[in-house]
């Protein structure tokens, strides 16, 4: 008898025992999502399905910062709710520490159609057996670009290191306008992300089956030297996203990297980040003029890849397994569009759609109403050609260490900032970009 088998078979036996207590069919559900309007729509969501199979829903808020040491506890007291919403970086190392039952998310995939899920999503929570939970939504960083000027001076979109460093020539004429804004504060998150995707847009990454391996020296002098075009590009300064916005919305800068979460600012429905491209705040026209790529490629890996950010339902060992599993599947299709509505401009549809209508999910959520200020569907303010742009990204989505299990590694990694300091020091001519590579290489070797 499998651990997962035994576990529902002693779940079964106390279940039956407790029969007569109505509470021991509901179950609780945890979410990082506990803003009031966000958290107001799970439990609706929740109201709906009970409504629907009889069965209560506990919507719980957990603050995201507390929610890795949280499950430890209640893993270790037994009592762990019946589902969890969570991060890419809980998924894989729930399972490997018995937090996670990858049996009952496995069938919730296969019975929802694993081919109706974005690839990329579904590869981050691979296991040798399944899937470590369900992909629920997810968003994909990407390249925003004055396409108006791109056309104007024949210009190729910037989906490769080329492509940008073209546009980059042909565009930057400080102050007036600036070719890129670049991520350049060491201390920044915003760095640590951006350069992540570039590195693995030019297939260039530090760990490997076995754990760490070093940056290749050929693949990654060439981010460095791509780095420093987009670097040299840019304002002066300690740049990060609040730098890269104001420019880029004032119309002075061509190219910016960002996450999804300014689709709506940039269409002029924020009043505390209005575009200043015109004398209009609430204007979309900025929105009209710009492109999105979200997958780019470096010389060394024409595949190209996107940097993606995705969130899970996990149904923990805890669960009353078919009540959790009939949950996740409502949550999943006929709740999805609900699902998606708690913040649509950063939760992207990682279901496409079903069977019989494969782009059902995504057809529903172009149309759900973003903005803070005022409100309209992304489809009516960009046209169907980017929409396709925003979610295809989840198809081709990378982060270090997901394909070989060396996520948390890569994660230390990350936030160590070696990366973020090496790079500078080269932007900045201290350096030569082949020792940047070794002194990346010798730091990042001593983090275990």
């Amino acid at each position: 008898m499998t651990t997962n088998t035994l576990a529902r078979a002693l779940v079964g036996t106390a279940l039956t025992t407790l029969i007569a207590f109505p509470a021991a069919a509901d179950i609780r559900f945890w979410t990082t999502e506990e803003q009031p309007e966000r958290l107001e729509r799970q439990q609706q969501l929740a109201a709906d399905f009970e409504a629907k199979s009889g069965i209560a829903v506990e919507v719980i808020p957990v603050t995201e910062s507390d929610l890795g040491t949280r499950a430890t506890a209640a893993f270790a007291a037994g009592d762990l709710p019946d589902v969890i919403y969570h991060t890419l970086q809980y998924t894989l190392p729930w399972v490997e520490a018995g937090i996670l039952d990858a049996e009952t998310a496995t069938e919730v995939i296969e019975a929802l159609g694993p081919d109706t899920f974005a690839p990329g999503a579904l590869d981050f929570a691979a296991t040798e057996d399944g899937y470590a939970a369900v992909p629920v939504d997810g968003w994909t960083q990407m390249i925003l670009y004055r396409k108006d000027l791109f056309a104007e001076n024949g210009l190729e979109p910037p989906t490769t290191f080329a492509a940008v460093t073209a546009a980059v020539q042909a565009l930057h004429n400080p102050p007036e306008m600036f070719g890129f804004v670049a991520a350049t504060k060491v201390d920044e998150n915003f760095m640590s992300q951006v350069l992540e995707h570039v590195f693995l847009a030019n297939g260039a990454s530090p760990v490997g089956e076995g754990g760490f391996t070093g940056f290749d020296e050929a693949a990654t002098v060439e981010v460095l030297e791509f780095y420093k075009t987009i670097a040299d590009a840019s304002p002066p300064g300690e740049l990060f996203w609040q730098q890269s916005r104001t420019l880029y919305f004032s119309g002075e800068a061509a190219m910016i990297i960002w996450s999804p979460f300014i689709l709506d600012e940039l269409a002029g429905l924020r009043d505390d980040a209005p575009p200043t491209i015109t004398d209009d705040p609430t204007s979309t026209e900025l929105a009209s003029r710009t492109g999105i790529v979200t997958s780019f490629a470096g010389p060394s890996n024409p595949d190209g890849a996107a940097w993606a950010d995705v969130r899970y339902l996990g149904i923990t060992v805890d669960a009353n397994f078919d009540e959790a599993r009939q949950f996740v599947e409502f949550s999943m299709s006929e709740g999805y569009t609900q699902t998606l509505a708690i913040a649509p401009e950063g939760k992207f549809p990682v279901r496409r759609g079903t069977k019989d209508s494969p782009e059902a999910f995504i057809e529903a959520w172009s149309k759900l109403p973003v903005g803070v200020d005022r409100k309209a569907p992304l489809s009516e303010l960009y046209d169907p050609a980017m929409i396709d742009e925003i979610v295809a990204g989840l198809d081709t989505a990378q982060r270090w260490g997901i394909a070989n299990g060396q996520l948390a590694l890569a994660s230390k990694i990350v936030n160590s900032q070696v990366i973020n300091r090496a790079v500078r020091q080269f932007i900045d001519g201290e350096i030569e970009a082949s020792a940047a590579v070794q002194q990346m290489n010798d730091e990042l070797a001593a983090i275990e």
